[in-house]
């Protein structure tokens, strides 16, 4: 009777550990998808200030047709989803790149640097940026904490009989293509056309000031 008991005690102990390594488990793929849906959000904010920082900067640069083109296609290529996120960070990564070369071309033109529509919507892509690197370091953090719970023993008991796997991480491969290059902008230079940032354009929906 004692040996059952002891029998029956073990399996009581091992059941109620694995209920909460399961749990655990559980919590912590949440938490790498909820974080991952709050990078989400910054990404399709970001995705939507392009087009509008393009047709800013093509109404002082309409010959810089390649440059707009190759904005255009990463765009495109980063805002087309249903891809996993080393994947996304790859698309992100090329955009970032297409954006740099945007920005380059913006420095060649005073009147383009000195308009208020263009510096708002950089400083609203700044922000942005600023948050997708906030998110990402808290989602690679639950993504690390979550890959080591799986990957330790005996939490992988667990994790491989109820087919917990590894999260991706989510991570620029080059750090300077990850920050939106600075523009100077010099006080004497005069304020672009008012054509170029007229809000019934493809901007005049961006509110830089909106709440993040």
């Amino acid at each position: 009777m004692l040996a059952v008991l002891v029998v029956l005690a073990v399996l009581v102990v091992v059941a109620v550990w694995a209920v909460a390594t399961y749990n655990g488990l559980v919590r912590l793929r949440n938490l790498v998808q909820e974080a991952w849906r709050q990078i989400d959000v910054e990404l399709h904010r970001r995705h939507a200030l392009v087009p509008a920082l393009v047709e800013t900067v093509k109404g002082y640069a309409a010959q810089e047709r390649e440059v707009f083109d190759d904005v255009t296609r990463a765009r495109a290529a980063a805002a087309g989803g249903g891809v996993g996120p080393a994947q996304q960070a790859e698309t992100e990564n090329a955009l970032s790149g297409a954006l740099s070369r945007l920005f380059a071309v913006a420095e060649n033109y005073p009147q383009l640097r000195s308009s208020e529509n263009f510096a708002d919507l950089q400083a609203e892509l700044t922000n942005t940026e600023d948050r997708i690197a906030a998110g990402r370091r808290f989602y690679n953090a639950n993504v690390r904490q979550l890959n080591t719970r799986i990957e330790s023993f005996p939490p992988n008991v667990v994790a491989n009989a109820f087919s917990f796997s590894r999260a991706e991480y989510f991570e620029a491969n080059d750090p300077a293509v990850r920050a939106v290059p600075s523009v100077h902008f010099t006080a004497g230079e005069a304020p672009g056309p008012a054509a170029a940032v007229d809000g019934g354009g493809q901007g005049g929906g961006l509110d830089p000031r909106r709440d993040a």
